[in-house]
């Protein structure tokens, strides 16, 4: 099964072809750009890039994984999952997602390999084992072998979600199956890595869609993360923030503190050295991110988050000190800067 050839399908004919307008492409765009944190003004020329933009070939791998990065992807709302795969993106293998199975599935992945060669995106969710082999292998072939072949050919790849960034739980002591991150596998490639367990659905498809506007990774940090959406900490843009300024904090989940909305520091929240845009995108199209549900952050999207202390055991940041918790956050591997690839990028 050969998937068709899109030479000539540039995203605004498609678009068209479904019925779409040229307005409701530029609201499109407008909430692409916002998901990107691009200002409203930049939207038209967004828009101006991906009307010459054929639509390119997203190949997804899920290795040593919970599916929950997959999960996170279908939950994406600007744009939907259906606006996102049938009109701006041709996703030609999703063990998940597609229609195809056994061996239709994966002769569909080794045309696109073969016909799309040097053009595709692969997205990589998943650890690799590399204690055994037989851990995790796909059609009989070792997730290690997999992921070697498809990204010698891939113009782009991305690591989604903390297994494959950091190797993630399975990582984790005593790593019965020797789990490794995707970057050991394939050290000599750019990899733009979004780290979460699970990662924002709005992060994921906001690099996705960079990379259709640009054809080119966005700014990264010295960890491999888009700086638009890893350059703050959690603790910085939390809305419990005042509390912990005036030193009110929770100390059990069912006190008196807590039910009032004070700063779970105490609780074990990671936020002060976790580097995500929870705080301003939220989950569930900007519902609610875990502590405004009064759960401390996890610090999933760091590195050795399953090893780095106790869920629920304070960091150690001396409390009034965290206008210096990015000497704290470095030791961690996490790492604080600006973050303007996308405006810098259009301009």
């Amino acid at each position: 099964m050969e998937p068709t050839v899109l030479a000539n399908d540039a995203i605004s004919i498609k678009l068209q072809s479904y019925g779409i307008s040229r307005r409701d492409f530029l609201q499109y765009c407008t909430a692409l750009a916002a998901c990107m944190a691009l200002p409203g003004a930049m939207s038209p020329r967004l828009a101006a890039a991906l009307e010459q933009v054929v639509k390119p070939v997203v190949i997804w791998l899920s290795f040593q994984s919970c599916g929950g990065c997959t999960e996170a992807f279908i939950h994406s709302t600007s744009p939907t999952l259906e606006q996102l795969i049938l009109e701006s993106i041709a996703l030609n293998y999703h063990e998940y997602l597609q229609a195809a199975a056994g061996l239709h599935a994966e002769q569909a992945k080794l045309a696109t390999l073969d016909v799309y060669a040097g053009r595709y995106i692969l997205v990589v969710a998943g650890s690799i084992p590399m204690a055994n082999s037989g851990f995790s292998t796909i059609a009989g072939v070792a997730s290690k072998d997999i992921l070697l072949r498809l990204a010698s050919k891939a113009a782009h790849i991305i690591a989604v979600g903390s297994c494959a960034v950091t190797g993630g739980l399975p990582r984790a002591q005593p790593n019965p199956t020797g789990a490794v991150d995707i970057s050991q596998i394939i050290p000599d490639k750019t990899i733009i890595k979004i780290p979460g367990c699970s990662p924002i659905p709005t992060v994921i498809v906001g690099v996705l869609a960079y990379l259709i506007a640009f054809s080119e990774p966005p700014e990264l940090d010295s960890l491999g993360r888009p700086k638009s959406f890893f350059s703050q900490s959690i603790h910085d843009r939390c809305y419990r923030r005042p509390f912990y300024d005036r030193g009110l904090f929770a100390e059990d989940f069912a006190d008196a503190g807590a039910k009032q909305g004070w700063c779970l520091y105490k609780l074990g929240c990671k936020g002060p050295i976790t580097y995500n845009a929870c705080a301003t995108v939220k989950w569930y199209s900007g519902t609610s991110f875990p502590i405004e549900s009064g759960y401390p952050c996890m610090g999933c999207s760091e590195p050795e988050f399953w090893d780095n202390g106790g869920l629920y055991q304070a960091v150690s940041v001396p409390i009034g000190d965290i206008a210096n918790t990015a000497r704290y956050a470095l030791g961690l591997g996490a790492v604080a800067g600006t973050a303007h690839w996308v405006t810098n990028a259009i301009n």
